[in-house]
């Protein structure tokens, strides 16, 4: 391990983060993260950008009330979509 780096606890309960590890995590200010206790002492994290989500909470959210598409037909409008999008690149005029 390398070279331990020490701080202090404020009177106000902060801590400052050396500036070498801020800046190896990308953890500018206003960072938010998630601090977890652990037996070996505390876990600082970058705290996710959403809220995890449980896989069923997300089924259903997009209502379609017509017949169900066939994997077929999803993928040829999933390719006419690339090819679209592929030509508006080439043609920004389109």
């Amino acid at each position: 391990m390398a070279d331990a780096l020490k701080t202090h606890v404020s009177t106000e309960g902060q801590v400052m983060l050396p500036k070498a590890v801020r800046d190896r995590r990308d953890w500018t200010t206003g960072t938010e993260l998630v601090v977890e206790e652990t037996p070996e002492g505390v876990l600082l994290k970058k705290a996710p950008a959403f809220a995890p989500t449980a896989q069923g909470a997300a089924f259903g959210m997009l209502k379609y009330t017509g017949k169900p598409k066939t994997i077929e037909e999803m993928d040829a409008a999933l390719l006419e979509a690339v090819a679209e999008d592929f030509k508006r690149s080439v043609d920004p005029d389109r």
